[in-house]
C-alpha cells in the first residue's frame, strides 16, 4: 500500500513538475517578449522624428517627397528590421518602405497612435502590422510635417519582417536548446528533491505498515505486540506519529480483548465442566437414594426410608440452590437484574440479617455478635441486593467456623463510607486462594465443599457490589480467620 502510495505521489509529482514547467515557460517567453517590446519602443522612442530631423523631410513647412523616397530607399538597405510608413490623417498608408508584394493593410488603427503620442512613457503600445491582417508590433510615430499642422504620420514598426524571421531562427535554434537543456535540469533536480522528501514522509508509513503486517501475522497478545513495538514507539509530532500512536494503542486494546476473549473462553469451559460436576453430583445422589429406596423399600425399616427420603430431599434442595444461583449469576452478569438504590440505615439491616441467622448459629455452637458504629451515613443502594450479600457472608463465616468459635459483625466509617466487615474464627483464606476467592464456582482446598456450596455465592456478593457501586474485599486478620468486608456508597 505505501509502496503504491510512493509510486503515486512520485508520478504525481512529475506530472506537476511538467505542467509547472510548461507552465514557467510559457510565462517567460511572453514576459521575455513584452520585455523585448517594451525595452526596443523605449529606445527607439524619438526614431520616426529623429528621421525627420536628420533627413530633412521637412521643407518650408511641407513634407519632402523626394527626401522621403530616398530614406525608404537607404533604410531597407542598411537597417531592414524597421519598416516606415506614410500615413494620412486617417491612417491611410501613403507610401512605405517595404516590399510592395507584401503589404496587406491599406490602413491602420490610429487609436494606438494616438495612445502611444499621448504618454510618450507608456510601453509597451502595440500597433498594426501592415504587412499582416491580425498581427501587432512596436512601433515610433511622429506627426509630419508638425505638430502644430499635422497632415499624416511617420509611422516607423520596429520589428519589421527581416527581424521575425531572424527571431524565428533564433527561437529554433540556440535560445529553443538552451530552454529546453534548463527545463530538463531544473525539472530533474526538482523531482529528485521532491522524491527525496517523499521517501522521507513515506518512511514512516512504510514503517508502520511493516509493524502492522508483523502484528497482523502474530497471535495478537500483549507479547507479540510488545516484541513488534519494541524501541520503534513514535513520538507524536505530526499526523503520521499520530497514526501510529493511535494504531498502538488500538493494538494494545486488541491484545487486551482478546486475552480477554481467551480467558474469557477458558473460563467458560472450567465454568461448564464445574457447573456439570456440581449439577452431577446432587442429582446422582438424589437419584441412588431414591432408586435404592424403590428397590429395597420392602428389606427396609420405616427410619431407613426416612433417613433415605431426608438425604433425596436435602439433594434436592442443593440442586434446586444450584440452579438459582447461575440463574441470579447470568442475570447479574447480563444486567438483567439491575439494583434500586434508595437510602436505608445500614446498622438496622446488618441488625436484622444477624438476628435472622442468630438460630443457625447457636445450633452449631457459635457466637455471632454485632459491634461498632451504629450513627453512619444513610447507605445508598438497593436494599433487597445488600441483604443477599449480607446472607452470603455471614452463612459463609457460619459454615466455616468451628464449633465454639465467634463471628464478629463489624459496623464502622471508611472514608466517609458505611462499611460491614463480617470476622470468622475459621482457617483463613490461603494466599494463593485470595486473587481468585470471587471467581464463580471457585472453592479453595480449605472449603472442603462446606454446606454444599458450589462457589457461587461471593462471585454473586461481587457482582452485586459492582452494580451498586460498591467494593468487597477479602483478607486474613492476624488474628486468625477471614474477614470479608463491604463498602456501601452514600448519596
Amino acid at each position: 500500500m505505501v509502496r503504491t502510495l510512493y509510486t503515486r505521489l512520485a508520478v504525481g509529482l512529475f506530472l506537476l513538475l511538467l505542467a509547472v514547467g510548461l507552465l514557467h515557460t510559457f510565462i517567460s517567453l511572453y514576459s521575455l517578449r513584452e520585455y523585448t517590446a517594451s525595452v526596443n519602443q523605449e529606445l527607439h522612442r524619438d526614431l520616426a522624428k529623429n528621421l525627420v530631423a536628420d533627413r530633412n523631410l521637412v521643407s518650408e513647412g511641407q513634407l519632402d517627397r523626394s527626401a522621403l523616397k530616398e530614406l525608404f530607399a537607404l533604410y531597407m538597405t542598411i537597417n531592414p528590421s524597421i519598416e516606415i510608413y506614410l500615413l494620412d490623417l486617417d491612417g491611410t498608408i501613403l507610401s512605405y518602405s517595404a516590399d510592395p508584394a507584401k503589404i496587406k493593410r491599406k490602413q491602420v488603427s490610429l487609436e494606438p497612435i494616438q495612445r502611444l503620442m499621448d504618454d510618450m512613457s507608456r510601453y509597451p503600445v502595440l500597433g498594426d502590422d501592415p504587412r499582416s491582417h491580425d498581427r501587432q508590433k512596436v512601433f515610433s510615430v511622429t506627426p509630419v510635417p508638425s505638430a502644430d499642422k499635422p497632415e499624416g504620420y511617420l509611422y516607423v514598426v520596429l520589428r519589421g519582417e527581416e527581424y521575425d524571421a531572424a527571431e524565428t531562427m533564433a527561437r529554433g535554434g540556440q535560445l529553443l536548446e538552451l530552454s529546453a537543456w534548463a527545463l530538463l535540469v531544473s525539472l530533474a533536480v526538482v523531482m529528485i528533491a521532491g522524491l527525496a522528501v517523499f521517501r522521507l514522509l513515506t518512511r514512516r508509513l512504510t514503517l508502520l505498515t511493516r509493524l502492522v503486517e508483523d502484528f497482523e501475522h502474530s497471535d495478537m497478545s500483549h507479547q507479540a505486540l510488545h516484541s513488534t513495538w519494541r524501541d520503534r514507539r513514535p513520538v507524536v509530532r505530526d499526523e503520521i506519529d499520530y497514526l501510529g500512536a493511535t494504531f498502538d494503542d488500538m493494538a494494545s486494546r486488541i491484545a487486551s480483548q482478546i486475552e480477554q476473549l481467551t480467558e474469557k473462553d477458558a473460563q467458560r469451559r472450567q465454568l461448564v465442566a464445574r457447573v456439570s460436576h456440581d449439577l452431577r453430583t446432587p442429582l446422582a445422589s438424589m437419584q441412588g437414594y431414591i432408586e435404592s429406596l424403590k428397590l429395597r423399600r420392602d428389606r427396609l425399616s420405616p427410619e431407613e426410608q426416612d433417613r433415605f427420603l431426608d438425604i433425596a430431599l436435602k439433594e434436592g434442595r442443593r440442586l434446586s440452590r444450584l440452579v438459582d444461583e447461575l440463574f441470579e449469576l447470568a442475570a447479574l452478569e447480563a444486567r438483567e437484574k439491575q439494583p434500586v438504590p434508595e437510602p436505608f440505615p445500614l446498622a438496622e439491616l446488618v441488625h436484622d440479617v444477624v438476628q435472622k441467622h442468630g438460630p443457625e448459629a447457636r445450633n452449631r455452637q457459635l457466637e455471632l455478635a454485632v459491634d461498632g458504629d451504629t450513627d453512619l451515613p444513610l447507605a445508598y443502594a438497593d436494599l433487597a441486593m445488600t441483604e443477599r450479600v449480607l446472607d452470603n457472608l455471614i452463612g459463609n463465616a457460619i459454615a466455616y467456623s468451628p464449633a465454639g468459635g465467634r463471628i464478629e459483625v463489624a459496623i464502622r466509617h471508611a472514608d466517609g463510607l458505611p462499611e460491614v466487615c463480617v470476622q470468622d474464627s475459621g482457617p483463613g483464606v490461603p494466599e494463593q486462594d485470595l486473587p481468585h476467592i470471587f471467581d464463580p464456582f471457585y472453592r479453595g482446598e480449605s472449603s472442603g465443599g462446606a454446606g454444599g456450596h458450589a462457589g457461587l455465592g461471593l462471585a454473586i456478593a461481587r457482582r452485586i457490589m459492582t452494580l451498586q457501586g460498591g467494593d468487597i474485599r477479602v483478607e486474613n486478620p492476624a488474628s486468625g480467620g477471614a474477614c470479608f468486608c463491604i463498602r456501601l456508597p452514600v448519596r
